[in-house]
């Protein structure tokens, strides 16, 4: 049997969208881009004809929903021009009183008239690369399903002819929107966006069909932005393997690296978890700094802090921030979630990784990301993704986790402990008339780890990690016994 001839592929001049639809549109074929109106189908169409027009493909864009001035003022807000594409005008222009007609008015023709002109200009201009917008206007034209589907077969058997690759555009707003067109289109991609309760819509896509050709289904998160359509495709994280050294990252602390049986194995998820001022942040950044120091890539995704505020906490432990964020050594990056959506965050991520080599990520913190976006009901599923991906690159990931209370019965508002490899508990307590803190390993899936419970102390130059409490009970409730001597606890020396 004769190994079958692979279709060609027009990139759609979205580069993600292209990685998603595994090179992009097969040529010579009619495919259906719908979705409500503001999803961003125009824009999505102009940057494939666009796209055609930096290859040296002529375009066509046929109108029935908007003015060629509309068009123009819609690419011009991207900084596009139109020039170089052909635009089909067939909506009504009424200039005067009489309602004389200066283009055509498509409700007040038959359908099968309206099809014939449409295949006329395509015949005329001899374009690679067609946009036909609306099917909307032709199916209310129509009034009748079955001729309207007839048509619209009659218009794929003529474009085949024409050897030219089509994008037909559906707003589903006329009555009935059904799916009966996606048996006849070769491909269907869908597009969706969501109104949240608070803070930015998101957008979305996906792939409902593709004909002869492989893509990556499921839904896709995507945004529009003044020149550009980002679209950031579902993470699959067993397609990112990477060969890498599973060997112990150091903190720069003995005592600490110590503590947790040589340092943090990488290709591994480490969570950080303890109420809000015990130091979370501040330990993240101390691994943070320590690959930067070993000449690595680290990445400080903040959902609740700003850089102010971490520029003066570093300040206060002695470390220098400014340095390494000046030459890229260090990624700070401020996410907001009413603004952001799970896909972005993951592809911002990702880039951090795959572009600038990151080995150590940090999340801060995980309550923000999940609490600040109830809408998404895959966060979990995506975040788990996530930590798998970073996992397979070698990335030592940290995940910060803030319990609520400070001191006493302290409670975990999540239980994510299923998606970490160490678990690091740091908790206040009560000692000689002071609040101090401990720190103890709970969990370590990649190693052997000390059991010890220690005192865990922060300072202007830096943070200390003391010696085993062996005099106290219940130090982890918050709330301890002491049965030793009168001073068991560190000596206060400040040293780094």
């Amino acid at each position: 049997m004769p190994e079958p001839i692979p279709t060609k592929k027009l990139p759609t001049g979205i580069p993600e969208l292209d990685l998603i639809l595994r090179g992009g549109l097969p040529c010579h074929r009619l495919h259906l881009l719908e979705g409500a109106p503001g999803a961003g189908k125009t824009t999505i169409a102009l940057q494939f004809l666009l796209e055609g027009r930096k290859v040296g493909d002529r375009g066509l864009y046929i109108t029935l929903s908007e003015s060629t001035d509309e068009l123009a003022a819609s690419a011009a807000s991207h900084g596009w021009s139109l020039d170089g594409i052909d635009v089909f005008d067939l909506i009504p222009i009424e200039a005067e009183l009489d309602r004389q007609q200066t283009v055509l008015y498509p409700a007040e023709v038959e359908l099968g008239e309206t099809m014939r002109l449409i295949t006329d200009r395509i015949a005329a201009d001899q374009p690679d690369r067609v946009v036909i917008d609306s099917l909307s206007e032709l199916r209310l034209i129509a009034q009748d399903q079955l001729r309207y589907r007839r048509q619209i077969l009659a218009l794929k058997q003529a474009l085949q002819n024409r050897r030219c690759t089509t994008l037909v555009l559906d707003d589903l707003t006329s009555y009935p929107a059904t799916k009966e067109l996606h048996s006849l289109m070769h491909g269907v991609i869908s597009l969706e966006m969501i109104e949240r309760n608070y803070g930015a819509s998101r957008r979305r896509l996906r792939v409902a069909k593709m004909r002869g050709a492989d893509y990556q289904s499921g839904w896709h998160d995507f945004a529009i932005t003044p020149g550009n359509v980002l679209v950031f495709p579902s993470l699959i994280a067993k397609e990112h393997g990477a060969e890498f050294d599973s060997s112990n990252m150091s903190s720069g602390l003995k005592e600490l690296d110590d503590l947790l049986g040589g340092g943090l194995t990488r290709g591994t998820t480490t969570m950080l978890v303890g109420p809000s001022g015990v130091g979370k942040s501040s330990l993240a950044l101390q691994y943070a700094m320590s690959a930067v120091r070993a000449g690595e890539h680290a990445a400080y995704f903040s959902f609740d802090e700003t850089y102010g505020t971490l520029s003066d906490r570093s300040a206060a432990l002695g470390i220098d921030i400014a340095g390494p964020l000046g030459s890229g050594r260090l990624g700070w990056y401020r996410a907001s979630p009413s603004r952001l959506s799970p896909g972005e965050f993951v592809w911002q991520v990702r880039r951090q990784v795959e572009d600038l080599n990151a080995r150590v990520v940090v999340i801060d913190s995980l309550n923000s990301y999940i609490s600040t976006m109830p809408e998404e009901t895959a966060l979990i599923l995506q975040l788990h993704e996530l930590l798998n991906y970073l996992n397979n690159q070698g990335v030592v990931t940290i995940l910060i986790l803030a319990q609520q209370g400070i001191v006493g019965d302290v409670e975990n508002p999540m239980d994510l402990s299923f998606i970490s490899d160490t678990v690091v508990l740091l908790r206040f307590f009560e000692a000689g008339g002071e609040v101090r803190k401990a720190i103890s390993v709970v969990k370590k899936r990649s190693g052997i780890h000390e059991l010890a419970i220690r005192e865990f102390q922060l300072f202007p130059n830096g943070m200390r990690v003391g010696p085993q409490l062996l005099n106290f009970r219940g130090i982890l409730t918050g709330v301890p016994s002491y049965d030793g001597p009168l001073d068991p606890l560190l000596d206060g020396e400040e040293t780094g």
